[in-house]
């Protein structure tokens, strides 16, 4: 009990609002941080919801979350090919 009570320590609470709900982030990241990944978050919902309006909540939180991690793996992808032209380049 006592490690969860520090590690709490360092963790700020943020209020956000993502597809109308309010939640209370506890995070280590600045408020800032979390308020931008959460409006990025909302603004991904609001696309896929105008797109598809009569998805449940539930479909519409996964179809975001697939949709984000698709977004995630195309730059992973093109950040490990940067990083071998780098490589390939100090190699010269």
């Amino acid at each position: 009990m006592a490690d969860k009570a520090s590690s709490d320590e360092n963790k700020t609470r943020t209020k956000v609002l993502i597809n109308g709900q309010e939640y209370i982030i506890k995070s280590t990241y600045p408020s800032k941080q979390v308020k931008e990944i959460a409006a990025y978050v909302d603004k991904k919902m609001l696309e896929i919801k105008n797109a598809n309006p009569y998805l449940s909540p539930a479909k519409l939180a996964v179809l975001t979350a697939l949709n984000i991690t698709d977004e995630f793996f195309l730059l992973k992808e093109e950040y490990e090919s940067l990083l071998k032209l780098i490589e390939e380049e100090k190699k010269k």
